[in-house]
């Protein structure tokens, strides 16, 4: 496995260490999972489970559609 040492402004850092503490992540794993997940261009584990599958309320439901709109011609 490679390793990495690379310099971003230090405003980058504070809120990236932030955002590794709410996930629960060291900041390295939490960069490294980004790196994978934008590189790779895959879904993140999970995702369609607490995601896509993840509503609670009542069904969707689609309303019917109007008619087109028809305009002038430019």
């Amino acid at each position: 496995m490679a390793k990495w040492h690379l310099y971003v402004p230090d405003d980058v850092a504070t809120l990236a260490k932030a955002r590794a503490k709410a996930a629960g992540k060291s900041l390295s794993s939490y960069l490294a999972d980004l790196v994978v997940r934008d590189i790779a261009g895959e879904w993140p584990e999970g995702f369609f489970e607490e995601v896509v599958g993840g509503w609670k309320g009542a069904p969707l439901r689609r309303p019917k559609q109007g008619r087109v709109e028809r305009r002038e011609r430019l």
